[in-house]
């Protein structure tokens, strides 16, 4: 998980070299004598998530789906606990195994492993935001002659914020079923949970824990120290709060003003993450989620999405009123991780105290592939400054002098019933166009259900997309792309024939 996008990730076949890259992702202490000891200062364990490590010989994981994963060498790996603990385990990436109020010296592998290089990750049970027993990492006992080997860090990582929800609360293996843990695996990602069971986005004086005040924290506790946000830096952060304010008399003004400035505390910490405000699945504050997510892109902060939640949940995707169950957690995923991939393939430089640029953002080319695609498209509002016209589209400014203009379009993933497109449109004039709307038709009944970087209108198979606030001036020779997802049952062929602000482009 990357502090910056500019460190690429060397392909070094030297241990050591490995070694320094995970602990400049995770936030690891430089490479020392401890590597490959397996103590907790071992620089080829990698501790994702908030840990606190001011105690050298004992880590301790902090919130949920923190996780530790290394590799190792011989036959067995044992971990050193410091008192009863409940924990997940998965070797070689087998599926993860539960073990309850173990202590001392845990023996992961009872059946020895056959000679050779294997992997670990470790992560401990939660309930409602604290740890089930005693979460200390005191290390791993690993075969005589046998050591750790730098764990294989992916480059990005996601943090889920919210409440119990979002741990994954009444769901078979809490974090580890939840959508934020399932939306990392299904990207490729790290990932991590930073939740308090019954947590609020505002403190009340009824005793509501503020998430938004302890997101600055290590820990859920009060008491917990300041996290050093130099330890990683997140590349997308994923907000759900708002579901318990409600019967904590938190108002719909306090809430908007409050989640606005969360939002910029966020940004502030993690200045090139994009940001996804959730509606709450039970639809509370939805307006003033939606009018704090305004707030803060009007401010210049175009890498802040608002996410509409609204039927993401089954008929059976709950398992009481509130909490979602493994379905449930699976449904989320599904429609949650392609919103995800699109803005991490973007990644828009957020401007919070300037006017957005009217350059070019980067363009959105890859959808998730670690996993089939979902069979429904996700649903999600498209964020405020590039909301679709609902009446007379805007007024633009045609192609002048030498007009011209060139559109690729490209399938960028399809699955049953739906796909996931890519369009690009250059001005191959010699005047800069100054807002835009792009029109083509579809064929075979495709339906637009989602766009970025663009507004988007469809009456039959006609549909008209219009520029964002921050990318409708197209220079001379210069371009601009958007994608979308769309809905389809059989044939998907290409559009032929498109029109920018009403003149004919040639296909590129």
């Amino acid at each position: 998980m990357p502090v910056s996008r500019s460190r690429s990730i060397l392909a070094a076949g030297a241990a050591g070299v490995v070694a320094v890259l995970a602990a400049t992702l995770i936030g690891l202490p430089p490479a020392s004598a401890a590597t490959g000891d397996g103590s907790p200062t071992d620089a080829n364990i990698a501790f994702v998530g908030r840990w606190d490590r001011s105690n050298s010989t004992a880590y301790v994981p902090n919130w949920a789906g923190a996780y530790l994963k290394t590799g190792f060498t011989g036959t067995t790996v044992k971990l050193r606990q410091r008192r009863t603990i409940d924990l997940y385990y998965s070797i070689d990436g087998a599926d993860f195994r539960y073990l309850t109020n173990v202590s001392g010296t845990v023996n992961l592998t009872p059946t020895p492993l056959r000679a050779g290089n294997h992997t670990l990750v470790v992560s401990y049970r939660v309930v409602a935001g604290s740890y089930t027993g005693d979460a200390v990492f005191q290390g791993l006992t690993l075969d005589s002659g046998a050591r750790t080997l730098p764990a294989a860090v992916r480059p990005r990582l996601i943090e889920f914020v919210g409440d119990s929800i979002t741990l994954g609360t009444t769901s078979s293996r809490t974090a580890l079923t939840a959508y934020g843990w399932l939306t990392g695996e299904q990207l490729g990602t790290e990932h991590t949970q930073l939740g308090y069971g019954g947590g609020c986005l505002v403190a009340t004086a009824d005793g509501c824990v503020s998430v938004a005040t302890q997101f600055l924290r290590t820990g859920y506790a009060a008491t917990s120290p300041a996290w050093d946000f130099t330890r990683y830096q997140a590349d997308a952060v994923v907000i759900n709060l708002g579901t318990n304010d409600r019967s904590h008399g938190v108002s719909g003004a306090d809430f908007q003003n409050q989640y606005a400035t969360f939002i910029r505390t966020v940004r502030g910490k993690y200045p090139r993450a994009a940001i996804f405000a959730l509606r709450t699945f039970s639809g509370r504050y939805a307006a003033e989620t939606t009018a704090a997510v305004t707030a803060v892109t009007g401010g210049g902060d175009r890498n802040v999405f608002y996410v509409d939640t609204t039927g993401w949940l089954p008929a059976d995707g709950l398992s009481d009123s509130v909490h979602p169950n493994d379905a449930g957690h699976r449904a989320i995923t599904a429609r949650l991780a392609p919103v995800i991939a699109a803005q991490l393939s973007t990644t828009p430089t957020p401007t919070p105290t300037t006017v957005p640029p009217t350059t070019t953002p980067p363009t959105t080319t890859t959808p998730p592939t670690t996993t089939a695609p979902p069979t429904t498209p996700p649903v999600t509002t498209p964020p405020p400054t590039t909301a679709p016209p609902t009446g007379t589209p805007p007024v633009t400014t045609p192609p002048a002098g030498g007009a011209g203009c060139a559109v690729g379009y490209a399938v960028t993933g399809q699955w049953q019933g739906g796909f996931q497109g890519e369009v690009t449109i250059r001005n191959t004039g010699t005047a800069s166009v100054d807002g835009w709307t792009l029109q083509w038709t579809f064929a075979d009944g495709q339906r637009v259900n989602q766009a970025w970087n663009a507004g988007y209108t469809q009456s039959g198979g006609t549909v008209r997309a219009t520029n964002a606030g921050w990318n409708g001036t197209i220079a001379a020779g210069g371009s601009v792309s958007f994608g979308f997802l769309a809905d389809v049952v059989g044939t998907n062929n290409r559009p032929t024939g498109y029109a920018l602000n009403g003149t004919a482009c040639t296909l590129s």
